[in-house]
């Protein structure tokens, strides 16, 4: 007699067995490098909390997406960090601005073997740490905040970025940004939203990357959403596209799975993870330890996430996972 799992287990007894017919197939077309560059450093300068992980000066951040670029990885997303702040965060829309000189340098470097994406946001560049100028209440003001953010992607186009990827989780933000390049003739800058952005407890580590505290000891859960929340996160993607999103992003990813599978199930347009800065740190910490096979627990994870309907996946992990495809 023939049991049917005993069927399903003899397409499991050898690799070549078990790669032939695997559902889901990882690649390193499928990851985004996030990189970090910052204004006024002569060397790059290892963050702790991120484990090979840097802040880049100009000249390394070539070198390295030169190399990205050589393992196959087919987009970075820089994340900037100036020298100066204000409460506006001005230096984001600057033209000389740590971000903007940096994707002219890789638009030299790379050409357009390279998607180019920049985050659009204010608060690695404000000098209170939200992602928007405040009201009164010491709370983002949406409206002005917004009327900012196009003038951030603005700059970011006219610097050479192929997508801008808003962050904030301004109400409205994707349409202010598209009416804004398209006014200023980058309608072939593409828009990819943060569309679902959880208040989540494993940023930690990125915050440390981009040397952002929120003052007076706040937090981002009164326009970020609330981790108890499913149905919310559809309603939001719904709205970006509507606004002419080009792509949808749910963050973070592993704890989020349902809603990138659900959002993958009822769109028609591609669907990004972010694999964030908490969940790289926890993989590396714990093989670190000895506690866990760190390269095979990060396979597992970009899986999973691949698995769930992602379609793109932001990720500290991209180079490795590269150099492993690649050798």
């Amino acid at each position: 007699m023939t049991f049917p799992a005993r069927r399903l287990r003899r397409l499991r007894q050898t690799p070549a067995l078990r790669r032939m017919v695997a559902e889901t197939r990882l690649s390193v077309d499928d990851v985004v490098a996030p990189l970090f560059v910052r204004e006024g450093i002569a060397s790059p300068q290892p963050i702790a909390s991120l484990p090979g992980v840097v802040q880049h000066t100009r000249e390394s951040l070539r070198k390295e997406v030169r190399e990205l670029a050589e393992l196959g990885v087919p987009a970075v997303i820089l994340f900037g960090v100036p020298e100066h702040k204000d409460p506006r965060g001005s230096e984001a829309w600057n033209p000389d601005g740590i971000v903007q000189v940096a994707l002219r340098d890789l638009r030299d470097e790379v050409g357009d073997r390279m998607a180019l994406m920049a985050d659009l946001c204010l608060d690695e560049y404000t000098s209170h740490g939200h992602c928007g100028v405040l009201d009164r209440q010491g709370q983002p003001d949406n409206d002005a905040t917004i009327a900012l953010y196009g003038h951030i992607a603005v700059a970011q186009a006219a610097a050479g970025a192929d997508v801008v990827a808003p962050s904030g989780m301004m109400d409205g933000q994707v349409g202010a940004i598209r009416a804004a390049l398209d006014e200023a003739e980058h309608s072939r800058v593409a828009v990819l939203a943060y569309a679902a952005k959880y208040a989540s407890a494993l940023y930690g580590p990125f915050r440390d990357a981009v040397d952002v505290t929120i003052v007076g000891g706040g937090d981002r859960k009164g326009y970020q959403q609330d981790p108890r929340n499913f149905r919310e996160a559809l309603a939001e993607v719904a709205a970006d596209i509507e606004e002419g999103a080009d792509m949808v992003m749910v963050k973070p990813a592993l704890a989020y799975l349902d809603v990138i599978a659900a959002v993958a199930a009822s769109v028609d347009m591609p669907v990004a993870a972010y694999h964030v800065s908490g969940e790289y740190a926890m993989v590396k910490a714990a093989a670190e330890r000895g506690w866990i096979d760190g390269q095979a627990a990060a396979m597992e994870h970009l899986t999973a996430i691949k698995r769930a309907g992602a379609d793109i996946i932001l990720t500290y992990f991209a180079r490795e996972l590269a150099e492993l495809l690649h050798g």
